[in-house]
Parts: structure tokens; sequence; C-alpha cells
């Protein structure tokens, strides 16, 4: 998949400037689609030029003028087609963090720890995030109203997984911490215990 069905499912949500879709890439699809600001303005040009989206500019006062981002029917119909197709390759991690716990043997049982425990703050800090999120969205309502009368479901589905998602990686950081409390230091070169 491109960057561009990830840049079409954002626009779902209505018209949208560059950086409000960057702060709507940071907040929803960043867990599992990220983007740079960069590589979002320039697919915002490319999808331009096939008549995916289309661009209008707003003039503001004391503020550069605005362009504003919206869905064509063509690009409607394009993601459509994208959504209804089945999904060709399976997920597949790619965590730097990960490389370090599996090479973490041997190496400062602190600095280790403390690998784990920024791991957790982050995810910590994504899942109070997603809740804000989450919130919003509900408005009030109860999760299952929501999912019964809103005109879009899909995004809060996703926000769903990104919560599940956030949670697990809190929930292994614990357990991780509690592991890597039980075990023994490992000596360094002069037999001393490490950490």
């Amino acid at each position: 998949m491109s960057l561009k069905y990830a840049v079409l499912a954002a626009l779902l949500e209505g018209e949208a400037s560059g950086y409000e879709l960057s702060k709507v890439f940071d907040v929803s699809l960043a867990n599992f689609w990220p983007a740079t600001p960069q590589q979002l303005y320039r697919e915002l040009e490319r999808l331009a030029g096939d008549g995916l989206i289309e661009a209008r500019t707003v003039p503001q006062e004391r503020r550069p003028t605005k362009r504003l981002f919206s869905l064509t029917e063509a690009g409607r119909e394009q993601l459509g087609v994208f959504a209804a197709e089945p999904t060709r390759r399976p997920t597949a991690i790619r965590d730097e963090f990960l490389i370090k716990m599996q090479a973490m043997d041997g190496v400062d049982p602190a600095a280790v720890r403390a690998l784990v425990e920024e791991r957790r703050a982050w995810a910590l800090g994504k899942l109070a995030r997603y809740e804000r999120v989450r919130a919003r969205l509900l408005d009030g309502r109860t999760e299952e109203e929501h999912l019964r009368e809103a005109d879009r479901v899909g995004p809060y589905l996703t926000l769903a997984a990104g919560i599940a998602f956030e949670r697990e990686n809190a929930r292994w950081c614990e357990y991780a911490l509690t592991v890597l409390a039980g075990r023994r230091a490992p000596a360094g070169p002069t037999g001393q215990p490490l950490g």
C-alpha cells in the first residue's frame, strides 16, 4: 500500500489543510502508517495532479493563504475499490526496540530497564492521547450508541485498534520489567555484577 490511500482515507473526514492532515496522521494514523509532513505534502500534490483530490485556496488575514484539500468523486471511487480488495500481506513488525531486547543479554541491566521504562511511558502517553480522541468521538454517548448512530465507524474501529495496541505494549513492558527485576545481574569484565 502507498501513502496515497492513507491520505484519501483521512480526507473522508472532510476538507482539510495539509497542516490539519499532518495532525490527523500524528494522532490517529501514525500508529500504523507514519508519514512525515514533507511526504504528506508531496502526496497531496500527486493526488491533486491525478484528480483524486482537489485543492482550493482560502485567503487569510495576517497569515499565508491556506490550501484546503477534499476528495473528488474519482478519489472516493478509487478508495472504495482499495478498501474492498483483499489485503496482500500480513502485518510485519519492524521495531528497533525489539532488536535491542533480542540482544539485551550481557548489557547493563539498568540500561535495559531504562529502555523498557521509556517504551512503557511512550505507550502510556499515546494511550492517554487516544483516550482523549475516543472521548471526543463519543461526545457523551456510550460506545454502543456511537457505533449504532455514527455516520462512520471506521475511525472508531481504527482508534480501538490503536488503543488495544498501546495497552498491550504497556502490559508487555510491565511484564518485561518484572522479568528483569527477578534476574541476577550479569558479571562485568572484572567479575563484579553490572547494574
